[in-house]
């Protein structure tokens, strides 16, 4: 696929700067265990897929706290232009390191972007590891269960 910016592409320069500083927020507020900037970067229907499910605002609190903790260190998005000016998508590569142990596990996050009257914003964000035997997937279904209601 390729990718070039210029002027007459569907998203700018600044557009892409703008993304990769809230893809930082993102790391730094989850790395932090902020979960008040883990959410300011989402729009308020966004949503996290992992486990096999997807998970919708309302449950990140229960999500983040079950989550182990540790460094979230990314790499630079790919990010790709959407069908307008107000929406993108891309991937980000993730190692995450436990902060415990400092056992590693690596991955890739993918994600659609959309542009709200406060900037850009993470709408989906998809974690998909990768194992030592090559293996891509979401992720352990056990990891996290939702509490039973």
């Amino acid at each position: 696929m390729e990718f070039s910016v210029s002027t007459d592409d569907p998203i700018s320069t600044d557009d892409l700067m703008e993304i990769q500083q809230l893809l930082a927020r993102y790391a730094v507020y989850i790395t932090r265990g902020d979960l008040d900037g883990v959410l300011a970067v989402f729009t308020p229907d966004g949503t996290y897929s992992a486990f096999g499910d997807a998970y919708g605002l309302d449950e990140f609190p229960a999500l983040v706290a079950a989550a182990p903790k540790g460094l979230f260190l990314t790499g630079t998005a790919m990010v790709v232009p959407g069908a307008d000016r107000d929406s993108a998508s891309g991937t980000q590569p993730l190692c995450f390191v436990d902060h415990a142990s400092h056992d590693l596990r690596i991955g890739y996050y993918d994600d659609t972007y959309v542009r709200t009257t406060d900037g850009w914003r993470l709408r989906t964000r998809a974690m998909t590891f990768i194992r030592r035997s090559g293996a891509h997937d979401s992720g352990r279904p056990h990891a996290y269960r939702r509490p039973v209601t």
